[in-house]
């Protein structure tokens, strides 16, 4: 499976650091903070669905960037609402 590439990955982990909200990426049964460069990087799979989970003080407008970022890198993701 090729992974996602490195700027998607970067730009990914760049758009999350912004906001204060907890943005975590579930896929399977694993959870990984999407702040971190290094979980992404051993898990984002550009085959694979994923689902953003997104809980904060900014969690409407942290779940539009996300949404838009991984649309950019045509990554599938599925963003929670809850």
């Amino acid at each position: 499976m090729p992974s996602a590439n490195n700027a998607a990955i970067v730009e990914i982990s760049q758009t999350a650091n912004k906001f204060r909200s907890s943005i975590v990426l579930q896929y399977d049964n694993k959870y990984i903070d999407v702040k971190s460069i290094l979980g992404l990087f051993t898990t984002l799979l550009s085959s694979s669905n994923y689902d953003l989970h997104v809980h904060g003080p900014d969690a409407d407008e942290a779940k539009t960037a996300m949404a838009e970022v991984f649309a950019k890198h045509n990554l599938g993701v599925n963003v929670v609402q809850d």
